[in-house]
């Protein structure tokens, strides 16, 4: 609670295993982090670097009624973590495309300002994560949560499917 206290930014990145039970990452400690963070300090913005569903960010967002909560996958590699922040192939943050939760009088006035709020969060965030790399012009993409979301699952799928091709590569060369 004292992190969370006087920060600006909140960095959520909390374990999210995948239950195949119940065929969904299990989110409590992300949504953990976002109630302990609202209680102390509900203008921080968060951040999820956790892996999570594609649609996850945006309904946690309507679930607390907070709009401060942003997407920015992380792409470590296993024993790579720390070289992959210091030299990242890629910067991303995903920002809610548009905002639906406003009074029916200033709707339109609140959903640019609102917007406008985010955009700056996002990109105030992906300068933060380009003054800790080493690697100097990082490319950075700003997208919608959803897009990031998939991004950072689809990233994973592609590692593991490598993985496992080299695996079976391995496997089939030794017999």
């Amino acid at each position: 609670e004292n992190a969370y206290k006087d920060a600006e930014f909140v960095v959520i990145a909390a374990p999210t295993n995948y239950d195949s039970t119940r065929n969904y990452f299990d989110t409590s400690a992300v949504e953990n982090v976002i109630e302990t963070v609202l209680r102390v300090n509900p203008n921080a913005m968060m951040v999820i670097k956790s892996t999570i569903p594609v649609g996850y960010t945006e309904s946690v967002r309507q679930k607390y009624q907070c709009e401060n909560i942003l997407f920015s996958p992380e792409f470590l590699r296993e024993s790579k973590a720390l070289y992959d922040n210091l030299y990242p192939s890629r910067i991303i943050v995903g920002i809610p495309k548009t905002i639906e939760q406003f009074d029916e009088e200033n709707q339109a006035i609140q959903a640019i300002a609102d917007v406008e709020k985010l955009e700056k969060a996002a990109h105030t965030f992906a300068g933060l994560l380009q003054q800790g790399a080493i690697k100097e012009d990082v490319e950075t993409l700003f997208m919608g949560l959803k897009e990031a979301e998939a991004v950072k699952l689809f990233a994973n799928t592609y590692l593991a499917l490598r993985v496992s091709y080299f695996n079976e590569l391995d496997t089939y060369a030794e017999v």
